[in-house]
């Protein structure tokens, strides 16, 4: 099975910048965007899940996918390991059997076993060598684990200047990653079956201060010195002209995987599922 081996830096890096989005909750609801129903829906339908189905998701945020779970009579339960995340995602879900709690993954101790574990742009943020053998184990036999991620494609011209921003106040000097440091390690575990891969682009046109707002969510500007953070917010908002309208292409991508002890049912072709806008 493959996993993600961190170096002490790595570890380090990731521990101290996951912690970072409590600090901005309001502004990461008020400018985050959700994800596709459609994605959404193929999880319940490929998972198999209705009414009464034991649901778990793993950092929750301020509920932009617990919204999406919610009212689907699901026993949900949502964790973050942010208490101002939490407490916003709680007043946004209007699902009285839905459970929060305050807490990481990696120290969970609740309930289970699930039917269906679910973390949307979080999954990054836990333990490699923890993630896939927990899930695995608190999943019932043929439980499935699904994984979102999304991001806005913004036109070209403009993330030209964008980018070089990130790049000169990041100092970062490698390429980045295409795609989340999770999905290898998903494909090529014993523990899970084959995936069912799906990806979904959404045109959205959105006010320069919403997609500013989402820039100054993320976790290396929260990481930025105070200084630098403004300095970046000031260039930031000359370069996409405030009062102005953004369009903006959000793209989601899904992959999910039972547990391998249904893959023998399932076959062991991996499955790619493509939705349409």
């Amino acid at each position: 099975m493959a996993v993600t081996v961190e170096t002490p830096d790595q570890r380090g890096a990731r521990e101290l910048r996951r912690v970072l989005f409590d600090e901005v909750a309001g502004l990461y609801d008020a400018t985050r965007q959700g994800y596709p129903r459609e994605l959404v829906d193929a999880v319940v339908d490929d998972a198999a899940i209705g009414p009464g189905a034991a649901v778990l998701e793993i950092g929750c945020g301020t509920g932009q996918l617990t919204r999406q779970l919610a009212g689907r009579g699901f026993d949900l339960t949502a964790i973050d390991i942010g208490a101002a995340m939490v407490e916003a995602a709680r007043g946004n879900v209007a699902d009285e059997a839905a459970r929060f709690e305050v807490c990481s993954f990696e120290d969970f101790a609740g309930g289970g076993p699930f039917d269906l574990i679910v973390s949307a742009t979080a999954f990054h943020w836990i333990d490699p060598g923890v993630g896939l053998a927990k899930a695995a184990r608190l999943l019932r036999p043929g439980g499935w684990l699904a994984l979102l991620t999304t991001g806005e494609r913004y036109p070209e011209q403009l993330w030209g200047g964008m980018r070089e921003l990130w790049v000169r106040y990041s100092r970062q000097t490698g390429e980045w990653a295409d795609q989340p440091s999770w999905l290898a390690a998903l494909r090529d575990s014993e523990l899970f079956g084959a995936t069912v891969e799906a990806g979904h682009a959404t045109a959205l046109r959105l006010p320069a201060e919403t997609v500013l707002g989402v820039e100054r969510t993320r976790a290396t500007f929260l990481s930025f010195t105070e200084q630098d953070q403004a300095d970046f917010t000031r260039e930031l908002t000359a370069l996409l002209e405030p009062g102005s309208h953004i369009d903006v292409v959000q793209e989601s991508f899904l992959a999910m995987a039972p547990t391998s002890r249904r893959s023998d049912e399932q076959g062991s072709d991996e499955q790619r599922l493509h939705l349409t806008p």
